[in-house]
């Protein structure tokens, strides 16, 4: 089974669970909305910078976010 890609889970176990739309997370999270659409929809990758956004926003730490992209991109 190939890894999952961290937009999966940011959009299946973070956003859903909280009905956050794309829109609310991106100005939650302080990014814009086409930078977060483009990692929930699996096309670009949880860069630090994002990593640090999600880890504050959610309380994983952004270890666990930069973890997830290094083994979907290995």
């Amino acid at each position: 089974m190939p890894p999952i890609h961290p937009g999966e889970i940011i959009r299946e176990d973070c956003l859903e669970p909280l009905s956050l739309s794309v829109t609310k997370a991106a100005k939650g999270l302080g990014v814009a909305r086409s930078t977060l659409s483009k990692v929930l929809n699996e096309r670009a990758a949880v860069s630090p910078e994002m990593a640090v956004k999600l880890g504050e926003a959610f309380g994983t730490g952004a270890g666990i976010w930069i973890r997830m992209q290094a083994t979907y991109d290995l």
